[in-house]
């Protein structure tokens, strides 16, 4: 499996120099964007080369992709990203029903043509709400991946459980969706309230060793992507998540 770093994990930690130089004595290779660092596209390419580092996935907005897709593509070109993913919807356009959920579906299959098109994979990145049953009974996640049926899914596991979805379930049904997997994990109840109940991988409450497993035999994914929504220790995350999750895939 190849591990990366999700680089919001970081983004109360930088500047970036020092969070790249910091990854990559940690052993990590890859590092996965997101909005906060494509202002310089080219220096931030600069500074990942100068530590052995590549970004062969990032999350991209839908505003951005719907508003202004020709800077996405050449914002991911100079970073070298090959992988776009769609991370989000704002609680104010999220749909509330399942005909809203089918068009915003509808929506992301408009844009991975283009995206595909151009050379680029396109899927879209979970948290919780997708999991959270509608009025009738719908699932958002389920009507995504049934209204955009060429949709790559990056799975956040962690989120999915939050959301009181099963991710072996999840993995067993459309496990070819998936083409790469935030590994996140959950603390205990109680603990870690400081880091919003989020633990280092491993650490947790998730049978990462299972998912592993699952991921490796169901899936085609190989990106397998270190996140923390809100570390009180950046750095003890990275290298204790990464030296945990190597020996878990040994």
């Amino acid at each position: 499996m190849n591990f990366s770093f999700q680089l919001y994990s970081a983004r109360k930690f930088q500047p970036w120099p020092d969070v790249l130089a910091m990854l990559a004595g940690a052993g990590y290779k890859n590092v996965e964007g997101f909005g906060g660092v494509y202002e310089d596209p080219a220096g931030f390419r600069a500074v990942m080369d100068q530590n052995g580092l590549s970004m062969p996935s990032g999350h991209f907005s839908i505003d951005a992709l719907e508003g202004d897709i020709e800077t996405v593509f050449n914002t991911a070109t100079t970073l070298g990203i090959r992988q776009i993913y769609c991370p989000h919807v704002t609680v104010d356009k999220r749909p509330t029903d399942a005909d809203g959920w089918r068009a915003f579906g509808l929506r992301l299959a408009a844009v991975g043509e283009k995206v595909r098109a151009a050379g680029f994979g396109f899927g879209w990145h979970n948290h919780d709400f997708e999991f959270v049953a509608l009025a009738d009974g719908g699932l958002p996640m389920q009507i995504l991946l049934d209204a955009a049926p060429e949709l790559e899914w990056e799975a956040d596991i962690a989120w999915i459980v939050r959301g009181g979805g099963d991710p072996f379930d999840w993995i067993a049904r459309h496990g070819k969706r998936i083409t790469a997997v935030h590994v996140k994990d959950i603390a205990p109840a109680g603990e870690c309230a400081d880091e919003d109940g989020w633990a280092d991988v491993g650490h947790g409450t998730l049978d990462w060793t299972r998912l592993f497993k699952d991921i490796a035999g169901q899936t085609p994914a190989k990106l397998m992507i270190m996140e923390h929504d809100n570390p009180s220790d950046a750095k003890r995350f990275a290298s204790r998540s990464l030296d945990w999750a190597r020996g878990a895939t040994e």
